[in-house]
């Protein structure tokens, strides 16, 4: 039986590379505590295209 808790998975996406035109998109999963953190997450990740650690925004 699965728990039943506040942490659910959420889309991670880049802002920079979005900006740049270039095709394609670099994306990441995570899971983060609704409760704890009500608004929307912002990590810094790698971009594999862009070859460099950029601000990833949660999208819906």
């Amino acid at each position: 039986m699965a728990k039943k808790g506040n942490r659910v998975q959420v889309i991670l996406e880049c802002t920079e590379h979005k900006e740049s035109g270039m095709p394609g998109t670099s994306r990441y999963i995570t899971t983060k505590n609704k409760k704890n953190t009500t608004g929307r997450m912002e990590l810094k990740k790698y971009n594999p295209i862009l070859k460099k650690h950029t601000v990833h925004k949660e999208i819906k």
